[in-house]
């Protein structure tokens, strides 16, 4: 009776502790959005995709001023002025006022976004955010420079709309609107973080996961499904087959293998992983960004690091010193 006594007390003081624990983790988090939303960001979306569509013979030497990276020099006005008149361009333009047709949110979006990239990263200078048409190239969606950034906004039109009708579905399933802050963390991240030298597929488990806990930081109140570009039902599939994914990892010997071909079967978006089992067409894409990120989670809650040594420890120390161990 004493033990049970005992026991229980044990049992109360440890939930009252984990209790007490997400308290302050969730002021801890709370107080560091208000530091965030603090940031001054004076962010305006330059919609060039409306003033180019509307612009005359009159106005377009003006536009040229303003916009001198989206004119070629060696490409006539005429040329520019037969664009705004085309079906197609017309088509796409009534598409895109019809989905965006109240363009705060995004703009909202994009300010939050910035401030959260500025807080992490001090230096940051403020670029000139412009959208743009693309003729739907899904491949070039946004484009980061020091001090532009493009966004071909004809890639977020929503998962069914019938311009992507041609593209396969786990391509689809990301040109929606949620996607663009999405493509530009990711964007980001890139430039901040050095691309694997030697190839295992470890360093590419962790550039990756490296990637996406940024998007952790920059975009805290997306969901996961979100950031890597799941659906629910992916993200549940590869949330309960982690430790299996790893498993798989482990005894086919494949941290350490150079193998280009990995890439293609657990790294570069794709309709499913090729694990080479009957399974396969029920998994999502990209299992080993999934797990990277998860090894780069580890990591961060286990070892007092700062981002910048996170972001800059190569892949074997971060992983000896993750103690990453998925539950069965």
């Amino acid at each position: 009776m004493i033990q049970i006594n005992y026991l229980t007390n044990h049992l109360k003081k440890i939930g009252v502790f984990l209790i007490l624990l997400m308290c302050f983790s969730c002021n801890k988090n709370a107080q560091l959005e208000k530091e965030i939303e603090a940031v001054p960001m004076d962010l305006k979306v330059e919609r060039f995709d409306q003033v180019f569509m509307q612009s005359t013979k009159e106005s377009l030497p003006t536009l040229k001023t303003q916009y001198p990276f989206l004119f070629p020099k060696q490409i006539p006005d005429s040329i520019f002025l037969e664009r705004t008149q085309d079906p197609i361009q017309k088509l796409i333009q009534k598409s895109v006022d019809s989905v965006f047709n109240d363009f705060q949110e995004t703009e909202a979006e994009l300010i939050a976004f910035y401030k959260h990239l500025k807080y992490y990263n001090p230096s940051l200078k403020k670029p000139r955010v412009v959208t743009v048409f693309s003729d739907v190239d899904y491949r070039n969606k946004v484009i980061v420079t020091d001090s532009i950034v493009l966004i071909s906004i004809d890639n977020y039109l929503g998962s069914n709309h019938e311009f992507y009708e041609s593209f396969y579905n786990y391509i689809r399933k990301n040109l929606k609107k949620d996607q663009i802050v999405m493509d530009l963390a990711d964007a980001y991240a890139t430039r901040f973080i050095n691309q694997p030298r030697q190839k295992t597929f470890l360093e590419e488990l962790i550039y990756h996961g490296k990637k996406l806990y940024l998007k952790d930081l920059w975009v805290p109140m997306a969901e996961d499904n979100a950031k890597i570009g799941y659906t629910n039902d992916e993200l549940l599939w590869a949330t309960d087959n982690e430790f299996y994914i790893w498993q798989y990892f482990i005894e086919n010997e494949l941290l350490y293998s150079t193998d280009t071909k990995l890439v293609g079967r657990f790294i570069a978006p794709a309709p499913f992983s090729r694990f080479n089992l009957e399974l396969d067409s029920e998994s999502p894409g990209a299992l080993g960004q999934y797990i990277g990120w998860q090894i780069v989670r580890s990591y961060m809650e286990n070892n007092p690091s700062s981002l910048l040594q996170m972001l800059q420890m190569n892949a074997q120390t971060l992983f000896n010193k993750a103690k990453y161990k998925p539950k069965k």
